[in-house]
């Protein structure tokens, strides 16, 4: 197949402003917007973040299934890309309106209701944009490279949607903020969306392949499927601690470093030395093993949350310098099992000669989704447990285990949860020798 043309790649990456801006706005800002807005109680609150989500690990596989069935019939899954990202973008804005019903019971019922169908439009944009890699090109390379424009462009969607939401937020304090932030992040949600859809018109298709009979044979292949397995694993469990970190940066900085406004100058901080080390990490995994940079990644990342512990007694300057340490290493376990999913699609398409790549990314997809949303109701808990008082409108005083607790909860939890991925980064299973041919 030729090569991909520079516009294709780019035309594709724009959807990651729709994954980055979903994936990062709701784990950075909705539990404080529950429990400083709307008064939830911290456990409740991280309930209400898990939950909607969670609904999306039965419903993921469902959509890449019915993404799947799709392009056989039309040769194309650019129709689930539109829908799914407009009704993101519709719900993103409804999520964040507030409805102001004078009870903390009611508003909250409002929330779960709103972001458990904005999960389910997201689902129909994410897993077939997932999928599309392994489909418009059977070229190795060209998917490396494909995905290397999706991270460029993906961390420049994390930063700036990071960091315009809770600027604004800022600016606009209270409502008023996550009303106006609500409808910026919609808008580059919906413009996103309108971008992929028409630059992936008249894009390649690689060779359309039959679906497998049922669901329930692709799950059970999924479920032999060792290579996918391990390195889904692996990423469920970095996702979980990304949540958590996301969840933990507005009361880490408020609490911890004592000034709301450093939420920006922290998700600025982590953000930037990954959007400018991304493009080092494919040429690290080239030369010594995408293994082996992903382990480094996660060293570095791990290293950098232990650092944060410390930083109601050293200079703030030094706790930026572990906030850095972290988003480099961030930017390498998001770069190597992107880099890795498209071969093993690839691979076993070819063996079994069915797709599987939108089923692939229905499991992944949901994952994914599982950890980022666990992450913060896992969060939620510590609050909880350390004596964290919700109000509506944020200058309540905090005790002394709540803060504890905050400082915990934004440093270790979420170091030991990146590093549990270690031991699952196996070598003979993701990286296995080529089968040489009999003689």
């Amino acid at each position: 197949m030729a090569p991909l043309p520079r516009r294709t790649r780019f035309r594709y990456s724009l959807g990651s402003f729709v994954t980055g801006s979903f994936g990062t706005v709701p784990g950075l800002l909705l539990l404080p917007y529950l429990t400083d807005t709307m008064a939830v109680p911290a456990a409740a609150a991280g309930v209400i973040v898990f939950v909607p989500k969670a609904w999306d690990v039965v419903f993921n596989p469902i959509a890449g299934r019915l993404s799947d069935a799709d392009l056989v019939r039309t040769g194309s899954r650019r129709r689930f890309l539109l829908g799914g990202g407009v009704g993101v973008a519709i719900l993103f804005f409804a999520l964040f309106a507030h409805p102001g019903f004078g009870k903390p019971a009611i508003d909250a019922t409002y929330v779960v209701i709103v972001f458990f169908l904005c999960a389910t439009a997201y689902a129909f944009f994410q897993v077939p944009f997932n999928a599309l890699p392994a489909e418009l090109t059977d070229s190795a390379e060209e998917r490396t490279k494909l995905t290397s424009v999706r991270i460029g462009v993906l961390a420049v969607a994390i930063l700036v949607s990071g960091g315009a939401a809770p600027a604004i937020t800022d600016i606009l304090e209270g409502v008023a903020g996550y009303r106006v932030m609500g409808l910026v992040m919609a808008v580059i949600i919906l413009l996103a969306t309108l971008g992929v859809y028409f630059g992936l018109r008249g894009a390649p298709v690689g060779s359309l392949r039959p679906n497998a009979v049922s669901f329930k044979q692709l799950i059970r292949t999924i479920a032999q499927w060792r290579p996918f397995c391990w390195l889904m694993g692996s990423y469920f469990i970095q996702a979980l601690g990304i949540g958590t970190v996301l969840a933990a940066i507005p009361y880490f900085a408020e609490h911890v470093l004592g000034d709301p406004s450093y939420r920006t100058v922290l998700f600025v901080g982590f953000v930037g030395p990954a959007l400018i080390t991304m493009p080092l990490w494919p040429r690290l995994g080239h030369r010594w093993g995408k293994l082996v940079g992903f382990r480094i990644a996660t060293v570095s990342f791990t290293v950098g949350l232990l650092g944060m512990l410390f930083a109601k007694d050293i200079p703030f300057a030094v706790t930026m310098v572990f906030v850095a340490l972290s988003g480099i290493g961030y930017a390498g376990i998001s770069v190597f099992p992107l880099a890795i999913l498209p071969d093993l699609i690839s691979a076993e398409e070819e063996r079994t000669g069915e797709t599987r790549a939108g089923i692939t990314a229905g499991v992944w997809t949901a994952s994914e989704t599982l950890g980022l949303a666990l992450g913060p109701g896992l969060f939620g808990l510590v609050l909880q447990a350390g004596g964290y008082v919700s109000s509506t409108d944020a200058t309540t005083a905090q005790p002394s285990s709540a803060i504890t607790a905050i400082t915990v909860g934004s440093s270790v939890l979420p170091a030991v949860l990146i590093a549990l991925a270690i031991p699952l980064l196996r070598r003979k299973v993701l990286e296995p020798r080529p089968v040489e041919p009999q003689r």
